[in-house]
């Protein structure tokens, strides 16, 4: 950012006038800016959690969006002793109660039980926490929508996390998912499609570069390799070669014409196996490629 009069980049923020100032010719480039950290200082952990304003973020995660507060399970006081053993009883009779209270509905009982599958699912498929947040958002909005009714809840995890894996580009596969649920893919499938027509969401096509990296990993390729292989999937994108194709089967071909050429031979079933796809769809599209890409590659 530089200053409009003088082209100067020398600018100083005032906090507390809230301007924007240039400090070669003083002009004043913005004025009531709103300041985004806090007024006060805080030097340790507690002196921040007795000064701030708001508590902790909302977790889609929670069945209570972490809006209630909890009685772990430690038995412990603040300081870390233990409680006695008569106050332990009381404390029992507490935290039963208090998830007995916390679970009064049907709507909350599903939430309660779909979110432990979608946290072990989600642990099993290696994702990260915004990753979770986004899907128990979505699940919770096919609860508004009344999708659940009458479907197995597995299912709809299932079709909920492979969707929101769609949408950040994420390359896990309906198989993956549907290994870890223990659910047939033809049922998540299913749900899924009901779950985006209904929702009206937005998926991209799955983009073959996604699953380069993990091939090139599990085959013990070069980085050289993983190189090749992408430059045949931007050529095989530049002349339309991917529409209508399953971009997993045109990047375990990528991948094995790049191995193949850069002298890191793997044969079609090491490809096969890793890429969860049959050896006649790799050769398929090997075909294809080399045809429509005049690569010239001695298999």
């Amino acid at each position: 950012m530089e200053c409009p009069e003088c082209k100067s980049k020398s600018l100083k923020k005032d906090a507390g006038r809230g301007e924007l100032v240039c400090t070669k010719c003083g002009l004043v480039i913005e004025e009531n800016m709103m300041h985004q950290g806090p007024e006060w200082r805080a030097f340790d952990a507690e002196q921040r959690a007795s000064r701030a304003r708001t508590g902790a973020p909302l977790k889609y995660m929670s069945p209570n969006k972490g809006l209630v507060t909890e009685i772990d399970q430690y038995n412990r006081d603040v300081r870390g002793g233990k409680i006695l053993p008569s106050q332990q009883a009381q404390l029992y009779r507490m935290r039963k109660w208090h998830k007995r209270a916390s679970i009064s509905n049907s709507i909350e009982r599903n939430l309660a039980i779909a979110l432990t599958e979608m946290n072990r699912v989600a642990a099993h498929l290696g994702l990260e926490e915004s990753i979770r947040e986004s899907s128990a958002l979505l699940y919770r909005k096919c609860v508004e929508k009344g999708l659940i009714r009458g479907r197995q809840i597995e299912s709809v995890v299932s079709a909920v996390i492979y969707a929101i894996c769609r949408q950040f580009g994420i390359p896990r596969t309906l198989d993956e998912i549907a290994s870890v649920a223990e659910i047939p893919k033809k049922e998540i499938g299913r749900t899924y499609r009901l779950i985006t027509q209904e929702l009206e969401l937005k998926i991209p096509l799955t983009n073959p570069r996604f699953y380069i990296s993990r091939f090139v990993t599990a085959l013990r390729l070069s980085g050289e390799t993983q190189q090749k292989a992408n430059d045949i999937l931007d050529d095989a994108l530049k002349k339309g070669l991917i529409s209508g194709r399953g971009p997993m089967g045109v990047a375990a071909a990528a991948v094995y014409i790049a191995s193949v050429s850069t002298g890191e031979r793997r044969t079609q079933k090491e490809v096969a196996d890793v890429a969860g796809v049959t050896e006649v769809t790799i050769r398929n599209r090997y075909r294809e490629l080399k045809k429509a890409l005049n690569l010239d590659v001695a298999i």
